[in-house]
């Protein structure tokens, strides 16, 4: 039996509210967006229909708040809510509170977070359905003899990791025995201190691996099937930089194998909704599960691009009931995406973060590109969230011209007020074992080249200048928006279209 959702909350700021906000209202569906203080006039709180205030730029104080969510939940009367990633998107209490509220979560069920969110619980279960896992603890490691004595069976380097972790935090590499237990006490204090728990476990390191992940869906009616893969290698102290579909070492043969194994692994914790289970392959392309990830990802647009399909869509229709609209052979795979990460953070610097206001914003347009943000000209990046400014992907017929897009697009990509990776992402594009397909997951560390990068961001400073020159004359022929009222709010379309009259007619 379905449901029709006719009004549905984004409980989260920045791009991913406003990409789910989008796809709500092309389906008639009514967006209640939440804001903190420094998100007043976001793009996520003027595009939604209604908004309203959760608290201080904390996120602990704001949109971390389960009962200030909830609070607006019943004072905006909707129908469910939508987690989108990071915050409370994987927190198995929300999704329970949620549904206990009456509410419908656009997402995975709470014991399927819950059973995914420990690694240790993951890989038991896993290993149980047959999915192949990488050789190592089956749970927490508590005492020193016993870390020894496995990692001498399983062999060095091996890996210390967080059951409870994510993001490369609680994780250290040894491949001495005499470092084991200090760098088992370090991940512990890191753990505890990331994530509220302290156990953390040992598994095989795998030298030179791939991150190679898999969209899938899965429906109330026991439908299961997977959208593909992701090359998600590309990455910097573990987190994911640049992705792309489809991955260059995976062939027709491995992609089923694979794909049937992520249903597996959905299947094996009663999975619900989008999800994305991610694997480790070797340089024998041998592949074993890593973990899964019981959200949307980060890199979703990239599985859209070369599918069609559009996963915050599919999402609404899942929690509405509905059955799964394809079969795993209907599942197309057309031409090559590739996302890079924008982020406001100073590279030459080591990728500090760059906090302050965008003064000038010109993002790159034309075939094959779309970017997905949550910020605007005069938008401000603060020191209280992710410094993440947008996600630019392109698509191409082939992966050639995907880079060569995507090279194209970072040079067009005008922007002045804070400093960003774009040199950083334009170093990778343009690096000759990149654009072979020959890299893993220690690429940046072994690749990375700060005078390269110099040199890039020196090409790119004539065009910063013509944007803040064009910037300076803008702002001498108008003033600056005004804020929204304080409390909730009916958005007209008028401001939801970014309308100066409307902003002036709501501020006054």
């Amino acid at each position: 039996m379905s449901t029709h959702l006719k009004k549905v909350l984004v409980a989260n700021r920045a791009e991913i509210a406003v990409r789910v906000i989008r796809a709500l209202r092309e389906l008639g569906i009514t967006s209640v967006a939440v804001y903190s203080d420094v998100d007043r006039v976001a793009l996520h709180t003027r595009l939604a229909d209604e908004a309203y205030y959760i608290g201080p730029p904390p996120a602990i104080d704001s949109y971390l708040r389960i009962d200030r969510i909830l609070d607006v939940a019943r004072k905006a009367k909707v129908d469910a809510i939508h987690p989108g990633y990071g915050f409370l998107a994987e927190n198995p209490e929300f999704a329970r509170q949620v549904e206990n509220a009456g509410l419908i979560f656009i997402g995975p069920p709470a014991d399927a977070i819950e059973a995914m969110g420990s690694k240790t619980r993951a890989r038991q279960m896993m290993k149980e359905a047959g999915v192949r896992v990488i050789p190592g603890a089956m749970e927490g490691i508590t005492d020193d003899k016993t870390a020894l004595d496995m990692a001498k069976q399983i062999g060095y380097p091996v890996l210390v990791k967080a059951a409870m972790g994510g993001g490369g935090k609680g994780m250290r590499v040894v491949s001495d025995p005499k470092d084991l237990i200090h760098s088992m006490e370090a991940a512990r204090r890191e753990s505890k201190s990331a994530f509220g728990d302290a156990t953390v476990y040992l598994e095989k390191y795998l030298e030179n691996p791939r991150h190679i992940e898999f969209q899938i869906l899965a429906d109330h009616h026991g439908n299961v099937i997977h959208l593909n893969e992701r090359e998600c290698s590309i990455q910097r102290r573990h987190q994911k930089v640049i992705e792309e579909a489809p991955s260059v070492i995976v062939t027709p043969e491995i992609r089923r194998e694979m794909g049937e194994a992520a249903k597996q692994a959905a299947q094996a914790c009663g999975y619900r909704n989008a999800g994305t289970v991610e694997f480790l392959m070797d340089k024998h392309r041998n592949y074993y599960f890593l973990e899964m990830n019981t959200r949307l990802q980060v890199e979703h647009p990239v599985t859209e691009m070369t599918t069609g399909i559009d996963l915050v869509k599919e999402q609404i229709a899942i929690a509405e009931g509905h059955p799964l609209r394809f079969k795993q052979r209907e599942i197309p795979l057309r031409g090559h995406a590739i996302e890079c990460r924008i982020y406001a953070e100073d590279v030459l610097a080591g990728f500090l973060p760059s906090t302050g206001r965008i003064t000038y914003l010109n993002p790159p347009d034309g075939p094959g590109i779309r970017e997905d943000t949550g910020i605007n000209e005069g938008g401000e990046i603060t020191i209280h969230y992710d410094p993440m400014i947008s996600k630019l992907i392109v698509w191409g017929s082939d992966r050639h011209e995907a880079i060569e897009r995507m090279i194209r697009a970072l040079r067009e990509y005008h922007l002045t007020g804070v400093k960003t990776t774009i040199p950083f992402c334009l170093a990778v594009l343009e690096n000759e074992k990149f654009r072979k397909g020959e890299f893993d997951t220690h690429f940046v560390d072994q690749e990375f080249h700060s005078t390269y990068l110099e040199e890039t961001g020196k090409q790119l400073e004539p065009a910063i200048a013509v944007g803040a020159l064009l910037y300076h004359l803008r702002m001498t022929q108008r003033g600056s928006l005004k804020p929204p009222p304080e409390t909730g709010v009916q958005i007209s379309p008028w401001k939801m279209q970014g309308r100066r009259a409307s902003m002036d007619r709501l501020s006054t």
